[in-house]
């Protein structure tokens, strides 16, 4: 099958839908420079299911947009494997780019960076229409209707360029674009960390709704914890490159196993004051290491506050834990309870 295909060359048969919606297995995205190899990623397993609402939180610099973008192939890999609705990702883009393209989108961080300044906001919602040759003006026209509806916005912005446009209305542009030809993935990078606060809820809210009304898997990379808390129903936590824990966002959330995650939950306010009043947050010392020199034995030994000799030894494992998700952390209880 080519791109020149008339037919939507995307998978729906059962066995497609029936696995998870991504796949990673051992994926390594390692930069040379001048000072040395930077392993920005370093051996990731993932599975994303279908339909599932997905974050991947973390510290600056643990790795999670580098992730995201060599999931769908913004950034080469130096190892692994991964597999999007059953197909893998590096032959499928190879053999029809313009189907890959229908299946998974992506959302940048900036919308205003994402976004030629010289189009106006008709002309961006066209353009992926037009490359893929969907409908006529008319139809296109039609569509373009639909997308304003989906992300409430008006068609008064239609004829306004970005610069004229609030964040939300970008992002809002940025979001419908994705979804222009129908995508069964989107993979959204920090797509709130650029608006207001004010303005963050109205575009959770919208990609809640999106993910329940059109049926999508959307994986999102966050920093803000209290927002994965709101809308993601599966949670991974990287750090230095690496998976330190994963699972399920309610018995996550309720009972994290690894001290990392439980030292950023234990920084994220509570909206409840009697809460707020008995909360005692985790303080790590120093920074993250290096990518460019991981200590040996556990990334985060460094700086845990529960650490044990085997910590500086060996590298642990992902390991299943009560509550159903998998931990990487020599003391993580099976019982699921928490270790510090």
């Amino acid at each position: 099958m080519t791109d020149s295909d008339a037919s939507d060359p995307r998978p729906r048969d059962k066995a497609a839908n029936s696995g998870p919606a991504i796949e990673v297995e051992g994926l390594k995205v390692h930069f040379r420079t001048s000072a040395g190899l930077v392993r920005a990623v370093d051996g990731v397993d993932l599975a994303v299911q279908n339909g599932a609402f997905h974050g991947i939180v973390g510290e600056s610099g643990c790795g999670k947009t580098t992730l995201a973008r060599a999931i769908v192939g913004l950034q080469s890999a130096t190892a692994g494997h991964v597999r999007i609705l059953g197909r893998d990702r590096a032959d499928w883009q190879r053999a029809n780019r313009k189907g890959f393209a229908r299946s998974v989108q992506f959302i940048f961080q900036d919308p205003l960076g994402s976004m030629s300044r010289r189009q106006s906001v008709l002309q961006t919602l066209e353009e992926p229409l037009r490359i893929h040759g969907i409908g006529n003006a008319a139809a296109r026209r039609r569509k373009v209707g639909e997308l304003l509806d989906l992300v409430s916005l008006p068609a008064s912005v239609l004829d306004r360029l970005p610069r004229s446009l609030s964040g939300g209305q970008r992002q809002r542009v940025s979001i419908a674009r994705a979804l222009a030809l129908d995508p069964r993935v989107l993979l959204c990078d920090e797509p709130l960390s650029a608006l207001d606060v004010s303005v963050r809820a109205q575009i959770v809210n919208l990609f809640a709704r999106l993910q329940d009304q059109l049926g999508l898997t959307i994986v999102i990379v966050a920093h803000d914890l209290a927002i994965v808390r709101e809308v993601c129903s599966a949670v991974t936590v990287m750090y230095l490159g690496r998976v330190a824990e994963e699972g399920a966002a309610r018995p996550f959330f309720a009972d994290p196993t690894h001290p990392y995650s439980q030292a950023l939950l234990s920084a994220v306010p509570s909206p409840d004051p009697r809460v707020e009043a008995t909360r005692v947050p985790v303080l790590l010392e120093g920074d993250p290491p290096s990518p460019l020199n991981p200590p040996a034995g556990c990334r985060f030994s460094t700086r845990c506050p529960v650490v044990i000799e085997a910590c500086r030894v060996t590298e642990p494992q992902l390991r299943a834990v009560q509550h159903g998700g998998r931990s990487a952390c020599h003391l993580a209880d099976t019982s699921g309870h928490p270790i510090l």
